[in-house]
């Protein structure tokens, strides 16, 4: 069976309470715990695949070793490795040590099965689990698992092929985005600028916020289809079509438009491995003016890849479900610097996200 989607009921009180919310207002609440509940709820799956189909915590008490060394012995792949030790970094398992990881003393006593202390058998109940046994398919081949787990859906990438998958899928990142772009847009400086490409845009929601900010200020979406289609309505039922337009485009196929100043990719770059997110940085590049600005909005891991522990945990979901995971503040720094981009700047918004600002040097 598929994913529920909203009845009409539902979505006629949400319709209902819209009318009255205005862009640019805060909730009076911080729903952070709440965007972590159900952003980290796949990272108890990863513990429960590394720790009871692996054993990976027995293994490295007696073999410190590089990530390397680590894919070698247990024959994973790179990416879901990264994005495993990274998470268990977070959770205080482990410590890197000149590019070695080690245990530290709570692993040692509690997650090696000769330690008297040793609590894999509690794990080992959940291990079949389909999430869990999706984990230890993704370390092995880098595939991308099905969209949660189910039997019948394809993975996220072709899923959005089919028209209602993509409409409750983007009706999910419009929820999301609601009070996220609000966020956003308070911590970009856009008096300068004419005109936002909003990359992968979904519904429009982060160019529905930056252009209710910026009296003054346009925007172009670009979407495929059916996306674009979803992002139309969601425009006009906000009433801003006469200032934001739909382009259908395929961001990885022909020229980007010209005629924007800045590109806002949010919630973009986690979606894709490190190639992919090096060619949409390029892509922006070049059709960039000069002096323009790049907006790069999402959940970025510390320099060191220890943390924060919320955005280790999202990105053992990416890692599931999407050929990406989330990128450090350092790699997205490198990536911009890569492709030309100067003056970078980073600051956190909310929920556990935060935006880099970098820009195309006048002269190049």
């Amino acid at each position: 069976m598929g994913l529920p989607m909203m009845s009409p009921s539902r979505a006629r009180d949400r319709c209902a309470f819209m009318e009255g919310f205005t862009f640019g207002k805060l909730p009076s609440t911080d729903p952070v715990a709440i965007y972590r509940y159900r952003d980290g709820q796949y990272a108890a799956d990863l513990l429960t695949a590394a720790l009871t189909w692996l054993d990976l915590f027995t293994w490295l008490a007696q073999h410190p070793s590089s990530e390397a060394a680590i894919c070698d012995h247990f024959g994973t792949h790179a990416r879901p490795t990264d994005v495993m030790l990274t998470l268990f970094a977070a959770m205080g398992l482990i410590e890197a040590r000149d590019g070695v990881f080690h245990l530290t003393p709570v692993a040692r006593e509690h997650l090696v099965s000769t330690s008297p202390w040793f609590i894999g058998p509690y794990f080992a109940a959940l291990r079949e689990r389909p999430i869990c046994k999706d984990f230890v398919d993704v370390l092995r081949t880098d595939r991308v698992a099905r969209w949660a787990g189910l039997p019948d859906r394809a993975d996220w990438h072709h899923a959005m092929n089919d028209a209602a998958f993509a409409g409750q899928f983007t009706a999910a990142m419009d929820a999301r985005g609601t009070f996220l772009s609000t966020a956003l847009a308070k911590t970009v400086d856009l008096r300068g600028a004419a005109r936002v490409l909003d990359v992968g845009g979904g519904s429009g929601i982060f160019s529905c916020a930056l252009v209710a900010a910026n009296p003054h200020l346009h925007a172009t979406v670009m979407e495929v289809p059916p996306v674009d289609g979803v992002a139309v309505k969601a425009i006009e039922s906000r009433g801003l079509s006469h200032r934001i337009a739909v382009h259908a485009a395929d961001m990885f196929d022909g020229a980007w438009p010209t005629d924007c100043d800045v590109h806002v990719l949010s919630n973009v770059v986690h979606d894709w491995p490190r190639s992919t997110v090096r060619e949409l940085l390029r892509r922006s590049f070049v059709a960039l003016a000069p002096g323009g600005m790049v907006i790069l909005h999402d959940a970025f891991l510390n320099a060191e890849k220890n943390g924060p522990l919320p955005v280790a945990e999202y990105s053992a979901l990416l890692m599931h479900s999407t050929r990406g995971r989330c990128y450090s503040v350092r790699e997205c720094q490198e990536f911009l610097e890569a492709s030309g981009f100067r003056e970078i700047d980073y600051r956190t918004t909310a929920a556990d996200r935060g935006r880099m600002v970098a820009r195309k040097p006048e002269a190049v």
